[in-house]
């Protein structure tokens, strides 16, 4: 099984009700295409990094769907919609599988730190004496 993270930012002038609509159709076509959804997160609105069509900030959604096929007729829809200001599709379990077996090839070797033990430790440097205080000179004029 192949696992997708789909992210797509929704216009902000899309209604609420339009919204839910438009999330269920998208995931309705993936699951006809034979993907399941395992996660599904809204973000809610946020600020876009940069003016998309005029627009600051965008509904932001994330799906997780793990399929044998590829998301084709998901991703041609994104495309079609003009509802969906940009949408990302990425396949993610390469990147499982890549991380699993760097990890079983290096596993995370823990740092042990020598005990301090002060007869070792370089001796500290001393401490300079106190210097002495000078008196006042006798031959030397004070003023008044």
């Amino acid at each position: 099984m192949r696992t997708y993270e789909v992210l797509f930012i929704l216009s902000p002038q899309v209604a609420e009700e339009e919204a839910t609509t438009l999330v269920t159709e998208l995931k309705s076509v993936a699951e006809k295409s034979g993907a399941t959804l395992k996660n599904e997160e809204a973000w809610g609105r946020r600020r876009l990094a940069y003016p998309i069509q005029k627009f600051n900030e965008g509904n932001y959604h994330l799906f997780v769907f793990e399929s044998d096929g590829s998301l084709s007729e998901l991703d041609r829809r994104m495309k079609n919609s003009d509802r969906i200001l940009r949408h990302m599709i990425v396949r993610t379990d390469l990147d499982h599988k890549r991380a699993e077996k760097l990890a079983k090839r290096n596993p995370k070797k823990e740092r042990v730190r020598p005990a301090f033990n002060p007869a070792e430790a370089p001796a500290a440097a001393p401490t300079p004496a106190a210097a002495p205080v000078a008196e006042p000179q006798a031959d030397v004029p004070q003023a008044e």
